[in-house]
């Protein structure tokens, strides 16, 4: 197979799958499941790094760092001046410029609040951040964050942790048809035919924490969700055959009839 490589800025990653580290039975179960996933990159809510465990470790410390490469989020933050804060503090935390910028807009649903990623991701890019936004599958406020500079933007594809899978493929495949920079599918995706659908509409990778986490056994979904999206870039990429409303004979009559002797 030829190699496919996902690239993000100046990053080079081996795998079009992100994973998350919320919502797992334990540290161990999470660890094997990253494992499973054949995943590059991870990523981590810095607002929800637990400090209070009695050995002094945090999430961070299950995280294998010459594996997997920690992609910080915003996650909790309710405003621009909160999600500017928190990178922020990732950014001396670990020492990088990724962020995943998150601002939400509205407790019950989490759907993101449009006008305030717009206002710290502007003033994020320009100082210096790596910003993947999560945003609404709105092709507008894609190409406004991708014009700000942005490296990649990530439409849901269902509200999160909904595993309600791509609700809206027409607007995921206008903004991968326009979009000049690496479309990431977040939010939404519950199991594995979520994710090979996503790929097919031919989006350049998918983020995934509760699809995986939420699974009666995490360690084997994040297998199948491996499996999955290699299987729908795949597809995408081989070109599917178009649909037709009638039967279309898998051995046609027609060159045979043509070669026979008169």
């Amino acid at each position: 197979m030829e190699k496919d490589s996902l690239r993000i800025g100046a990053l080079e990653l081996a795998s079009r799958l992100i994973v998350g580290t919320g919502k797992y039975p334990s540290m161990e179960v999470m660890q094997a499941a990253h494992a499973a996933s054949g995943a590059a990159m991870v990523t981590v809510a810095i607002r929800r790094i637990g400090l209070d465990d009695r050995q002094g470790r945090t999430m961070l410390d299950y995280i294998d760092r010459d594996r997997f490469t920690i992609l910080p989020n915003t996650a909790g933050c309710y405003t621009a001046k909160d999600a500017i804060l928190t990178a922020r503090l990732a950014r001396e935390l670990l020492s990088t410029d990724l962020i995943k910028l998150e601002v939400i807009g509205d407790a019950q649903t989490l759907y993101p609040d449009t006008r305030g990623t717009l206002a710290a991701a502007e003033q994020l890019v320009g100082d210096g951040f790596t910003v993947l936004p999560y945003i609404g599958d709105d092709p507008i406020a894609c190409r406004q964050l991708e014009e700000m500079g942005c490296a990649a933007v990530m439409p849901l594809a269902a509200p999160i942790g909904s595993g309600l899978g791509v609700c809206n493929p027409y607007s995921i495949r206008i903004i991968k048809e326009r979009a000049r920079v690496p479309v990431i599918v977040d939010a939404g995706v519950g199991t594995a035919s979520d994710a090979a659908l996503a790929m097919e509409l031919g989006v350049d990778a998918l983020l995934m924490n509760t699809g995986i986490a939420g699974a009666s056994d995490p360690v084997r979904m994040a297998r199948a969700m491996k499996h999955a999206v290699i299987a729908g870039r795949e597809a995408f990429l081989a070109g599917r055959m178009p649909k037709r409303l009638y039967a279309n004979a898998s051995s046609p009559m027609q060159d045979l009839i043509a070669t026979q002797a008169p």
